[in-house]
């Protein structure tokens, strides 16, 4: 009778382990319940082999105590894995961390005012259903509850990807009372983009003039703005072109208004209407050049900030790696300010900037204030024709460092941010450093959404391994062929070893 019972205890149990190990392929609905399958398997097994045992033999104690040593270890582990599940945490060890969230989709997280549920549409032998789930769960941890999801195969559940009009694997669909957005990848910018577009009320509109040579905001040439305009789209704004020579006026749809980089004077009229722009509390974003833009500096002086004529210089070694020479400061000093709060420690590239001058005392009315300073190393070159030679060094006459190359000023309501630089944005130098979050952290604080300043989810960077055929080879061998045959080899000595013994 035992020993009927012994084998079909250990039949059973190896049924068991074996549907444990199959269940989460054949069906992915049953894998939460695996875990109990598994351990199931491992108790019925253990009762086959204590029904087996003869307690009176000196190998059969000697074996039961191993066995109670066995599980012992397996119930500490159980614990541990039980306690971590509950108090867990990560470490990122990755180059670029592309496996933490960024601080804007904590911080979005933290702040949700509405539940936002995620459907993630994912084939079950999907590779990248995984990476999905461990991203979901990190915005889910960090949502206070407001965020949810749930995973769905579009081919076992038509009719919910149907009704969402899901048309490819990998969407993911976020859904609160109001809206729906899809995500056409789990990558976590475009899922955080998703999150600011059914969260958010309304879109707000951020107008470029144009007419005087400024940056193309629809080029993807190296000078083009295209890359700030589709980053600006992301974040869920409106990207319009305005000639304000036609127009006559700032239209009062105008959330921020950019005047990047002209090449050639605005007209006096047109001044005239950025200064009623701002008048009425309007925002005004102005990227200068060096030794260009003078037709602005009327406007800008009324709000305390004045355009030198030089190019600040910086010997570093940066610039060469993007074909400049000096004319590429490094900035690491920021004053504080909402733009500048999460930029601690994170360095931007200041391409060909001048420096500003920041009148002191200010206008009545202005508040003003440096935003970025170049290091004590720097100067403003106010010699042309020293540039033009490609020399450069220090005169009495220049302005020494730390020289500051980007300001904030406001007055009442209206609001107004300057760089030395209108590189910055550019397509060559916009995804560089700290440059696209000082970017968009200007137009989010000129468009007073104070809640998306911070540092954007970062894109992520493929570093493949490349190994030569050498190395190849010892990955290949250690593993398959080294490693077990020195287990084999091991195994066949101690056999030996204890048949000689006997």
């Amino acid at each position: 009778m035992m020993k009927k019972l012994a084998f079909w205890s250990l039949y059973a149990g190896v049924v068991a382990l074996a549907a444990a190990v199959v269940v989460p392929f054949v069906r992915p609905q049953w894998s939460d319940a695996r875990g109990w399958v598994g351990a199931a398997g491992v108790l019925l097994v253990l009762a086959s082999l204590l029904l087996r045992l003869d307690f009176g033999r000196r190998a059969t104690r000697y074996g039961l105590n191993s066995a109670v040593l066995v599980l012992l270890v397996l119930g500490v582990l159980t614990f541990v894995e039980a306690v971590s599940y509950r108090h867990n945490a990560r470490l990122d060890l990755t180059e670029n961390s592309r496996n933490t969230l960024a601080p804007q989709t904590i911080q979005l997280l933290r702040t949700l005012k509405s539940d936002v549920v995620a459907t993630a549409f994912f084939r079950a032998d999907q590779q990248t259903k995984r990476v999905a789930e461990d991203l979901l769960k990190q915005y889910g941890s960090y949502s206070n509850g407001r965020f949810t999801w749930k995973m769905s195969d579009p081919d076992r559940e038509p009719g919910l990807a149907r009704r969402y009009g899901v048309e490819q694997y990998g969407t993911i669909v976020l859904e609160t009372k109001a809206k729906s957005e899809k995500v056409l990848d789990a990558d976590e910018e475009r899922l955080t983009n998703g999150l600011v577009k059914v969260t958010r009320e309304g879109r707000r509109t951020v107008y470029f003039l144009q007419g005087h040579g400024e940056h193309d905001v629809g080029s993807n040439d190296r000078s083009g703005y295209g890359n700030a305009k589709a980053a600006l789209e992301r974040a869920n704004y409106d990207v319009k072109e305005l000639v304000l020579a036609r127009e006559g006026k700032v239209p009062e749809e105008a959330a921020v208004v950019v005047l990047g980089g002209p090449r050639t004077d605005p007209l006096p009229a047109e001044i005239d209407a950025l200064d009623a722009y701002l008048a009425k509390g309007g925002k005004l974003f102005v990227m200068t050049d060096p030794f260009q833009n003078e037709g602005v500096k009327r406007l800008l002086a009324k709000y305390g900030v004045g355009l030198d004529a030089d190019l600040v210089i910086e010997l570093n070694p940066i610039g060469r790696l993007f074909g400049f020479g000096p004319e590429l400061p490094i900035v690491q000093q920021y004053d504080a300010h909402p733009i500048t709060r999460d930029l601690r420690g994170v360095m931007t590239l200041f391409p060909l900037t001048r420096s500003l001058r920041l009148a002191r005392p200010a206008p009545p009315g202005v508040s003003v204030q440096p935003l970025a300073q170049t290091s004590p190393q720097s100067w403003g070159e106010t010699d042309r024709a020293t540039l033009e030679r490609g020399q450069a060094k220090p005169d009495p006459q220049d302005p020494k460092g730390p020289l500051t190359v980007a300001a904030v000023a406001t007055k009442d309501k209206a609001r107004l941010v300057v760089f030395g630089t209108s590189n910055l944005a550019s397509n060559q130098f916009l995804n560089i450093q700290g440059n696209r979050d000082f970017f968009l952290n200007t137009v989010s604080w000129l468009a007073e959404q104070q809640d998306q300043i911070s540092i954007r989810p970062r894109m992520a960077k493929q570093t493949p391994v490349m190994l030569t055929a050498q190395q190849g080879q010892v990955v290949f061998l250690l593993p398959v062929i080294v490693m077990p045959g020195l287990a084999l080899v091991a195994g066949i000595a101690v056999y030996t070893r204890r048949r000689a013994s006997t």
